[in-house]
């Protein structure tokens, strides 16, 4: 029987790549998810696993070719000189893929996303599991991802343990329908961070020769370390030079030494570990002020009318289309139809090159239990404030219950924080990059103001916008605030695209 090896899914918009490196020739035997090539594309790297175990057949794509997507790379015969990857388990441990056994495999994490971590086993080595039933929980840089048992049987190996990072086709454990268990599963551990078993991506080695520097001033963050352009282009950018072989390149706790604790604090002290969620967080946040040409500017608006067309119509509304009226379908419509004056602060920045979005696929910042969290309400230019308010409240449930996948935080061209749901009076929102974009919300609160020659009584809120300066001149930026400003303190303005 001959399997066809095809080239993967490699991301939105992207319809091509090359072949970088075949690591397996023809005659050569594989097993199954065992890593046959390497491709690039614009972004990334893709490495493409071995969909069957048997021997390597021809190879349709030599190394430099482009292909599309899906098209034929090469071809596995199954055969007698099949072999496990190097990487396999000891002699005596039985074969993870033998007859009676399944393999636990990680399962699709989503786009861009290429590792995660074991966060917590709910069953040890000899546990019966049914199929479907709850094996382990998998962290990424966004969601969290339960892993189900592919089949009934027992848990005979646990080849990933709690802690291990592990990439997009790694597997977990195996289930024996036999009963079976592995002779040492306590030797289990996680791979070894160091010691590269196939060389830095051609297009990395390219990138550093034409750079000048060493690939020791270049921290990799493909598979087992690999060097990728990307890597390459981080390094260039943060200024590595030519070869500094003592000057590894720090971790942001050597950055930052910490001060000394006496040994009084350090026993009432606790330390655990951030979570992957945690660091991305701290890392997107840091790299969008090293980034951006990051200004904030700053409004307020009288929220009597909305108020009170909020007070008329609640009743009615939450009867007829089963959701309460809140306040973020108001400030996400004035937001579309302010964008639609100025362009700039839906677009983003490509190289030498601005991207304008004729779309608004709207952020909306949710606090969850384990940080921060960004769902995205696609065209939500064209949607009724029925479908914001739905869309609004679906999304900030699943994500306080960790449900969000990765396609749901992608793609947004602007973005809304809500921080007077706790009470916060004034803040300057850091963007969400690559977008230009964030509006910050704050408590509403009652202030005298001055209206026509008297002061009055009014509810008022603050409202900043903060922007990317590279992009966003200082005029659109006060343009696209007074514009929320007066669809809100007079909706009607937006039944009349005013």
């Amino acid at each position: 029987m001959t399997t066809e090896v095809r080239v993967p899914t490699l991301g939105e918009s992207v319809t091509e790549a090359t072949v970088a490196t075949w690591f397996k020739k023809p005659g050569d035997a594989v097993a199954v998810d065992e890593m046959l090539c390497e491709l690039e594309t614009d972004k990334v790297t893709v490495e493409v696993p071995a969909p069957a175990a048997g021997v390597m057949g021809e190879i349709v794509a030599a190394e430099g070719e482009t292909v599309g997507v899906n098209a034929l790379l090469a071809t596995i015969t199954a055969g007698q000189g099949a072999a496990p990857a190097p990487a396999a388990a000891p002699a005596a441990a039985p074969a993870a893929s033998g007859g009676g056994s399944v393999d636990v495999m990680v399962p699709t994490l989503g786009e861009s996303v290429t590792e995660a971590t074991v966060s917590t086993w709910f069953k040890a080595v000899g546990d019966t599991v049914a199929q479907d039933e709850m094996l382990c929980e998998l962290e990424t840089d966004k969601v969290s991802v339960e892993v189900p048992a592919p089949a009934a049987g027992v848990l005979a190996e646990i080849t990933a343990a709690e802690g291990a990072t592990v990439d997009a086709t790694a597997k977990l454990g195996v289930i024996s329908s036999s009963g079976a268990v592995a002779a040492a599963p306590a030797a289990v551990a996680a791979p070894a961070a160091s010691g590269k078993d196939v060389a830095n991506a051609p297009s990395a080695e390219k990138a550093m020769a034409e750079a000048g520097i060493s690939a020791a001033a270049v921290t990799g963050t493909g598979r087992d370390g690999r060097i990728m352009k990307d890597d390459v282009a981080r390094a260039v950018a943060a200024g590595a030079t030519a070869p500094a072989p003592a000057a590894a390149v720090p971790t942001p706790a050597a950055q930052t030494p910490r001060a000394p604790v006496s040994a009084d604090d350090a026993s009432r002290e606790e330390r655990v570990k951030m979570t992957r969620l945690r660091q991305t967080i701290a890392r997107r946040l840091k790299d969008s002020q090293n980034t951006a040409a990051m200004l904030t500017t700053y409004n307020e608006v009288d929220m009597t009318e909305v108020m009170a067309l909020r007070n008329q119509y609640k009743g009615e509304f939450e009867k007829k289309h089963g959701v309460r009226l809140g306040f973020m379908s108001f400030f996400t419509k004035a937001c579309c139809h302010a964008l639609k004056e100025v362009p700039e602060v839906n677009a983003e920045i490509d190289g030498t090159d601005i991207v304008y979005k004729n779309f608004v696929h709207m952020g909306v910042a949710a606090g969850t239990p384990t940080g921060l969290v960004v769902p995205v309400i696609r065209d939500a230019d064209s949607m009724s404030f029925a479908a914001i308010e739905k869309a609004i409240g679906e999304k900030g449930r699943r994500a306080r219950d960790g449900k969000l996948s990765m396609a749901e935080m992608q793609g947004g061209t602007f973005t809304i924080s809500n921080g007077g749901v706790y009470g916060s009076l004034m803040s300057s929102p850091i963007l969400n990059p690559p977008q230009s974009g964030i509006l910050g919300m704050h408590k509403i609160q009652d202030r005298p103001m001055a209206i026509n020659g008297e002061v009055v009584i009014r509810p008022m809120m603050y409202l900043a916008l903060s922007y990317d300066h590279r992009i966003v001149d200082g005029k659109g930026a006060v343009t696209f605030l007074v514009r929320v400003k007066e669809a809100l303190e007079d909706p009607r303005r937006l039944l009349m695209d005013l």
